[in-house]
């Protein structure tokens, strides 16, 4: 039977929407901040030029957009456990709309920079909030079957978002593309306002109070099992956001691939939502360790890989493709069921525990991974080495979690409760 069926027939307190639509919606939300990121890539060598930006401070407008998402999940988090996710993910979806509004027609880098936070920030409502619903309405597998599923569709962004930003771009100026993310803000704002049920059950309603909200972030990072993937897949998080920082440059001046790289990046992407799925059908069998476990290991030595056959001179863009689409098949194994790992203790304080795993797997996974696209030098020797030293610290943090042992829990099941 597929993953939707058996969960159909297994879901918990019905939200009032088919699974394909909770699926859906909750991918188009999250899939958000990845076309954010990537759809307006094709246009930052036209931005940049308009805009008078040095070429490796170009990527600044993904650090400024992550940064405000890590910073305002703080915020949105808490909120909505106390006025419930639809309202807060229309707020935020407001706030990403008018930063949208704000880029189309930045005439400087300090407002499109500024700009992008305010798009970040909104952006941080629908990232937490979609989580926290899923928290709300399912656990254990199910979550972890459910998150794949989700991720399935949300990784089918990165792959059309630089052909649709291409193709913006052969229609209309660079403006178009922020024109675009926009569009796509508004259209979100109304399917929420017309379909969306509230997920948060009011038993588990938390006042918004500066105590209470404390004492749900201590809560998450207190907890063994939350503190331990969340640091991984900061690091995991870390060699995606250097990539994203640094394909532009990598793919278009190292390569010369010029306007193959929508192609390319699409490539790469789709080796990532393909293991999503199969993450889907293969979790309730195998569970969430075994499953990521192995992945980070295949994760981990792939990129290690690369940095080797690039330290020898040896790296040539068939190599470099076919190894990045590798490694992104093994992080589609990766990112749902740590998510998942991470979240699964933190019941009552999902909206919590999603905002602190969202503000440090984002602040720091954004400044690590723009600090390798400011290391670009003309050659793929930073991403691929900065990847292979992320990805080693990440399998280290899960080493440490699991006290030294891999694919099964080596600890007792911690619950946050209060």
């Amino acid at each position: 039977m597929s993953a939707v069926s058996d969960l159909q027939h297994e879901r918990a307190p019905h939200p009032g929407l088919s699974l394909w639509e909770i699926v859906s919606l909750v991918a188009a939300l999250m899939a958000l901040n990845a076309v954010a990121t990537s759809m307006m890539l094709p246009a930052l060598p036209a931005m940049s030029a308009a805009l008078s930006v040095a070429d490796n401070d170009r990527q600044l407008v993904i650090t400024a957009y992550m940064l405000g998402l890590a910073f305002a999940s703080l915020f949105f988090g808490p909120l909505s456990d106390t006025i419930g996710r639809r309202t807060t993910l229309l707020i935020g979806l407001s706030l990403y709309i008018i930063g949208g509004v704000y880029s189309t027609f930045a005439v400087s880098y300090e407002h499109m920079l500024a700009a992008r936070a305010l798009q970040g920030i909104g952006a941080a409502a629908p990232r937490v909030a979609s989580i926290s619903m899923i928290r709300d309405w399912y656990s254990g597998r199910q979550m972890g079957k459910v998150m794949s599923l989700v991720m399935v569709a949300f990784q089918i962004a990165p792959v059309i978002a630089p052909f649709l930003g291409q193709i913006v771009l052969w229609v209309a100026p660079w403006q178009g593309v922020f024109a675009a993310l926009t569009l796509f803000g508004v259209l979100l704002f109304v399917w929420c306002s017309m379909r969306l049920p509230e997920s948060l059950d009011p038993i588990n309603q938390r006042p918004l109070e500066l105590r209470s909200v404390l004492s749900a972030y201590r809560l998450a990072l207190t907890t063994r099992v939350t503190v331990g993937y969340m640091m991984a897949m900061t690091f995991i998080f870390a060699c995606l956001f250097a990539f994203i920082n640094s394909a532009q440059q990598v793919f278009m001046e190292r390569f010369a691939l010029a306007d193959l790289f929508p192609i390319v990046f699409a490539a790469i992407s789709i080796a990532m939502a393909l293991s999503s799925y199969l993450n889907s059908q293969m979790v309730e069998k195998y569970g969430l360790r075994k499953m990521s476990h192995m992945a980070l290991l295949g994760f981990t030595a792939t990129s290690v890989l690369t940095a080797a056959i690039a330290y020898s001179g040896n790296l040539t863009i068939v190599t470099f493709i076919a190894i990045q689409s590798l490694a992104m098949f093994f992080f589609g194994f990766i990112g749902p069921n740590f998510n998942t790992m991470a979240m699964e203790p933190l019941g009552r304080v999902a909206g919590a525990g999603s905002a602190m795993i969202g503000f440090i797997t984002t602040l720091i996974g954004a400044l690590l991974g723009a600090g390798i696209g400011k290391l670009y030098n003309g050659t793929e020797l930073p991403l691929v080495y900065g990847v292979a030293l992320f990805s080693i610290l990440g399998l280290i943090c899960v080493l440490i979690t699991e006290n030294g042992k891999l694919f099964k829990p080596q600890h007792e099941q911690q619950l946050a409760t209060e």
